[in-house]
């Protein structure tokens, strides 16, 4: 028995925060047992993230208390809860995108010797040793921004390993992982819960909190709806306490079998682009939802990216409308007479400004539209944002509030949006539902099928 095995890993007590008017948490309590896995869920914008950076010492609370194994976190001091031995894998990556993988590893807690200089031979072996224990391998001179958004993943996750923390927060780790990648890292948590380190899992995926977690929290509009084991709900309770309603089916009905689609709006032939696309080949009809399958980073980004200008083709050619066209750039694509839109994997780096608002994020692309004689047309930018949140059904405080002040689905839908502002009438979506929630999920997929019943057409992956 440890010493502090009576005591809660993590405590919450009466956490409250706000962001100006917007409440995140509401007088939040709950406890976590130590070494378990425990699962904290809810809908976007529930308040899972901002309890995920008090506990990380990230932001201080309006009011409440934290404590780790009976000592309260200080708050804005990420090192004092890294003393406490707490860790964080983000979902939104705190990875440097121009640093090698061994830098990023070694941040921002490299080994140092008696000159105050960092010991890069032997922090090289050991963050070596660290990844193959983990089971899987990594270039570590590599450029982060050079990598697949799951292999940064799998390094965020391997880099709050490494630290050897007592309390490890996983958000939302498997949004970017799939198949083999989601085993591997279910191994790492069976491993560290053997050694008797606390969890924290947050996810939208039902089977994972089944398959991987011992207990779970769900938070609702910023409150504590229930802790409990998660033997004792069902998978329709669960849902129906993170939404605060049921939902009888995931996806909107399919429409008829027999209908007609349109003639092909979109075509691939012998198409081969980068190292993993070759003899790609498609024809997408006016009406229709194509989907693209196939296991992670087979050459499905490399499809979407060509047909949207951001590739080069290598061999083979794009049609739109029955006839080739070369797009050599994302100008190209966005041309009236081909109005092709791109909601790439992943929406924070690729999609938006998250520094800009909503309504600019949702223009810019086509801001030349509602300029005349250097001058925005305000009313009318306005008009035409207001019509394409209210079809995506985004928080209408997007259209002047940032776009980085918003939960992860709030960001896809202004990220849809943007194209239906830019009245494109193809969309490829790469994974638009990663990492939300089941309510927002539902939104999306409805949105969806409005979309080509109206005459658009979806490539989907």
């Amino acid at each position: 028995m440890t010493e502090h095995s009576e005591l809660p890993a993590v405590e919450i007590d009466g956490i409250s925060k706000a962001f100006g008017p917007t409440v995140a948490l509401d007088g939040v309590s709950f406890a976590i047992a130590p070494g378990s896995v425990h699962a904290l869920l809810g809908e976007n914008g529930a308040g899972k993230s901002t309890l995920v950076k008090l506990l990380s010492g990230l932001v201080r609370p309006s009011q409440g208390h934290v404590r780790v194994f009976g000592k309260e976190i200080a708050y804005g001091a990420p090192r004092a809860a890294h003393a406490l031995g707490m860790q964080t894998a983000f979902q939104e990556m705190t990875l440097v995108r121009d640093l090698s993988v061994l830098d990023n590893m070694l941040l921002p807690y490299a080994p140092v010797g008696i000159s105050g200089l960092i010991r890069r031979g032997a922090a090289r072996k050991a963050v070596r040793r660290h990844i193959e224990d983990l089971g899987f391998s990594v270039d570590l001179d590599a450029e982060v921004s050079e990598l697949e958004l799951s292999v940064r993943q799998k390094i965020e996750i391997a880099r709050a390993v490494y630290r050897k923390p007592r309390i490890l927060l996983l958000d939302e780790p498997t949004s970017t992982l799939a198949g083999r990648d989601v085993d591997w890292l279910g191994d790492i948590i069976a491993r560290l819960k053997v050694a008797g380190t606390t969890i924290v899992f947050i996810t939208h995926r039902m089977r994972e909190v089944r398959a991987l977690c011992d207990t779970l929290t769900i938070l609702r509009n910023g409150r504590h709806i229930v802790t409990a084991p998660v033997a004792d709900v069902s998978d329709a309770d669960v849902i129906e306490k993170i939404i605060g309603r049921s939902i009888e089916q995931t996806f909107p009905p399919k429409p008829d079998s027999a209908q007609a689609f349109g003639p092909p709006v979109l075509g691939v032939r012998d198409l081969k682009v980068g190292r993993k696309l070759d003899g790609a080949g498609f024809d997408l009809r006016k009406g229709e939802i194509l989907g693209v399958a196939g296991l992670q980073g087979m050459g499905q980004q490399d499809l979407f990216l060509a047909c949207f200008g951001m590739a080069e083709i290598e061999r083979g050619h794009i049609l739109v409308d029955g006839r080739k066209v070369w797009l050599g750039s994302p100008a190209d694509a966005l041309r009236p007479n081909m109005a092709i839109g791109l909601v790439p994997e992943d929406r924070k780096s690729e999609g938006l400004f998250l520094k800009l608002s909503g309504s600019q994020n949702a223009t810019l692309p086509v801001i030349s539209r509602f300029t005349r004689l250097g001058l925005v047309d305000a009313q009318a930018e306005t008009r035409s944002v207001e019509a394409a949140f209210a079809t995506v059904e985004v928080d209408r405080r997007a259209l002047w509030t940032r776009a980085g002040a918003f939960s992860g689905g709030n960001q896809q839908k202004i990220a849809i949006a943007k194209w239906l502002v830019a009245q494109s009438r193809i969309l490829l979506l790469f994974d638009p539902t990663r990492g939300i929630d089941v309510g927002t999920k539902h939104e999306l997929y409805v949105m969806m099928r409005n979309y080509v019943a109206s005459g658009g057409s979806i490539l989907l992956h």
